[in-house]
């Protein structure tokens, strides 16, 4: 059979089920609304008819959210690879503008592309002559780079003002072992320290100083950070669980406990624009999106090694740094985008 003519097929079946549930649901909704409302009782119906009735409403409404989420996404759309020749990379942060940052296992450096995975420049990771390892990458609101050093337990930004132009790293805070990081709606840098299982939220000024500092605390192993749309937050632990947080740091649920979802070992996170949560699992070598409102979608289940840092950007595409790979993997899960054009290898040797 033709696909085209196959898939056509498929279209209208959705569409006669779909038609047919509304057209009964409003002829149902007609005649019992007027029985409801004005009836002495409720006849033959009992509680339990009732509880069944919710129960398969709630059923229901979850597989149209389901289907509905998975009319919109892609599955294992992989469209670029960046990094090649680059070892075990570990962050990796999407600006508005598309630009990547990205850093890796073993270089002391973070290096720069642009949208289209060309590389741009790279920031040797140097302070007070001493090399650094970066283990996670975001921007400050100023538009600065920032990363984690776990190995001297603080954040670094760096500040392009400084040293006659040439720029240089400040040292930030003092933490256990430093690992994801991210900047939230207002500004703030969020910092997950894996050893104590606290999350360090702070403004930093113009002159580098730490402004309001609070941390959250009891969360075994945290691991990566996402800031939400709302002002809240998303945080994987090494233990098996991903927790969302509101803007108050009340922890609004729990993934595993929520969706019934069994992690190996869940590693980088990110929110898109709509809302949907990414999360890495490292074990099970997936990428899975938990959606607003359904049940959580595979949109990555082939094509990875050792997942680790996520980032999400506004053209519908999910970047995964693949640390036993060796490169970053872009794959699409939305929208429409040129098919494996435009992107380049980033030697280590740049």
């Amino acid at each position: 059979m033709d696909y085209s003519l196959e898939m056509t097929r498929h279209k209208e079946s959705m569409l006669r089920a779909l038609r047919s549930m509304q057209s009964k649901s409003e002829s149902t909704l007609q005649r019992a609304a007027p029985l409801l409302s004005f009836q002495r009782g409720m006849g033959m119906v009992t509680r339990e008819d009732v509880r069944r009735l919710c129960q398969t409403s709630a059923r229901l409404c979850q597989d149209l959210d389901d289907l509905t989420n998975r009319l919109k996404l892609q599955q294992n759309q992989l469209v670029g690879r960046l990094a090649e020749g680059g070892r075990a990379p570990r962050g990796v942060h999407v600006s508005s503008d598309g630009t990547v940052y990205l850093t890796s296992g073993d270089l002391a450096r973070v290096s720069v592309l642009n949208s289209s995975g060309q590389f741009l420049q790279s920031l040797e990771c140097q302070s007070e002559s001493q090399l650094f390892l970066p283990e996670d990458v975001t921007l400050t609101r100023a538009g600065m780079v920032a990363v984690t050093d776990l190995a001297a337990g603080d954040v670094k930004v760096f500040n392009t003002h400084s040293k006659f132009g040439k720029g240089e790293w400040i040292s930030l805070g003092e933490f256990t072992s430093p690992q994801g990081m991210a900047v939230d709606c207002l500004g703030r840098l969020l910092v997950a320290d894996y050893v104590p299982g606290k999350v360090h939220i702070f403004g930093v000024d113009p002159s580098f100083k730490l402004l309001s500092a609070h941390c959250m605390s009891g969360l075994p192993g945290p691991r990566y950070i996402s800031p939400g749309p709302d002002g809240g937050l998303v945080v994987s632990e090494e233990c098996g669980d991903v927790k969302l947080y509101g803007p108050g740091n009340k922890q609004i649920l729990s993934f595993s406990e929520k969706y019934n979802h069994c992690f190996g070992n869940p590693a980088g996170v990110c929110f898109d624009t709509e809302g949907n949560v990414f999360v890495a699992d490292e074990q099970h070598r997936c990428i899975f999106l938990f959606p607003p409102s359904g049940p959580p979608v595979p949109v990555v289940t082939q094509g990875l090694k050792k997942p680790a840092g996520l980032a999400c950007c506004s053209r519908g595409q999910l970047y995964v740094a693949d640390t036993a790979d060796d490169c970053i993997k872009v794959f699409r899960y939305r929208g429409t985008v040129r098919h494996g054009k435009g992107f380049a290898s980033l030697n280590s040797n740049q």
